[in-house]
C-alpha cells in the first residue's frame, strides 16, 4: 500500500491483531506500522508473527505515548475498561490531526473525546475477526470532530480485508450483536454440529471435519454478491426431505427466538459497558 499513513496500534491483542493481519495481507507496508503490548515476551511474539516493531509498556513506560506521537492514525486496541485510561495517557502526545480509532465495545465517542484534546478526530468502530481472512465486516461512526477525510482514513484500515459500513453511533451495539459477536455464533454452530455427529456415531475427527467444512463452505456461498440467505436455504431444502425435517425441528424449538434473545443480550451488554465506563 503506497503512501500509507503512519499507523500505531496501542495494544496488539486479538482484534487489533486481526486488523493488522488483514492490512498486511492487503499490502500495507510493515515499515509504516508500529505497535505496543504489555509484556516483553508478548511483544517479541507479536513482532515475530507480524513483522512490525512492537514495544512493551512494561519495559518502556513511554511506549504508548511515543507510538502515538509519530502516528497519523492511532488504533486503541486495549480492553474496554482500559480505553479511557489510555486516552488520558496519550492525550499530550497526539498531533491535532491524528485520527484516534477505537475498536472497543461499549465505550461511547463522547467519553473518549472528553479524555482527549479538544477537536481530536475520534472514530468508533466495531470490527470482527474474519478480517484476518479478508472477509470481515465493520461498523463505523465518527465523533464530533471527525471529517469525511478522517472517516476515510479509518475506513482504509479495513477496506482491503472486509466491508465497512458507516452507521449512527446508536446503531453500534446492534452492529456488534450481528457481526462483532457473530463469528462466535457460527463457530458455536460448527461445534454443536460436530457434537451432534459424534452422538449419532461418527468418529470425532470426522464429525469436526464435516462440520467445519460445511459451515465454512456455506459462509463462502453467502459471500457471493447479492445473495439472499433465505433463498440459499430454500434451495437446499427439498419438500418433505431430510433438510426440511431438521429446519422444521429447529424452528419448532424457537431457534429464531433463541438467536434474537442472544443478539439482544449482546446489545444489552454493550449498553451496560457504556454505562459502566462511558462516564469515567
Amino acid at each position: 500500500m503506497k503512501n500509507a499513513p503512519a499507523l500505531a496500534l496501542l495494544g496488539l491483542g486479538n482484534m487489533s491483531g486481526a486488523i493488522l493481519a488483514g492490512m498486511l495481507a492487503a499490502g500495507t507496508d510493515r515499515g509504516s506500522v508500529c505497535a505496543t503490548g504489555h509484556s516483553a515476551a508478548n511483544a517479541r511474539q507479536r513482532e515475530d508473527r507480524y513483522g512490525v516493531t512492537v514495544t512493551a509498556t512494561e519495559t518502556n513506560p513511554e511506549a504508548n505515548r511515543n507510538a502515538a506521537a509519530g502516528a497519523d492514525v492511532v488504533v486503541l486496541g486495549v480492553k474496554p475498561k482500559d480505553i479511557l485510561t489510555l486516552c488520558r495517557e496519550i492525550a499530550g502526545a497526539l498531533r491535532p490531526g491524528t485520527v484516534v480509532v477505537s475498536v472497543a465495545a461499549g465505550i461511547p465517542l463522547a467519553a473518549m473525546e472528553a479524555n482527549l484534546p479538544a477537536e481530536q478526530p475520534v472514530v468508533r468502530t466495531m470490527p470482527n475477526t474474519p478480517l484476518t481472512v479478508g472477509m470481515g465486516a465493520v461498523g463505523m461512526a465518527g465523533g464530533a470532530a471527525a471529517t469525511q477525510e478522517h472517516l476515510d482514513q479509518a475506513a482504509a484500515l479495513f477496506a482491503g480485508s472486509g466491508t465497512v459500513h458507516r452507521v449512527a453511533e446508536e446503531q453500534i451495539d446492534a452492529v456488534a450483536a450481528v457481526s462483532g459477536s457473530g463469528p462466535a455464533y457460527a463457530f458455536l454452530l460448527a461445534e454443536l454440529m460436530a457434537a451432534g455427529g459424534v452422538e449419532m456415531g461418527l468418529d470425532e475427527d470426522l464429525a469436526k471435519d464435516l462440520a467445519r467444512a460445511t459451515v465454512a463452505g456455506a459462509g463462502r456461498m453467502l459471500a457471493e454478491p447479492d445473495v439472499d440467505p433465505a433463498q440459499l436455504r430454500r434451495a437446499v431444502t427439498s419438500p418433505n426431505g431430510t433438510t426440511e425435517a431438521a429446519v422444521d425441528s429447529f424452528l419448532d424449538a424457537d431457534l429464531a427466538g433463541i438467536i434474537a434473545r442472544g443478539m439482544q443480550a449482546s446489545a444489552d451488554r454493550g449498553r451496560a459497558i457504556s454505562e459502566e465506563f462511558g462516564g469515567s
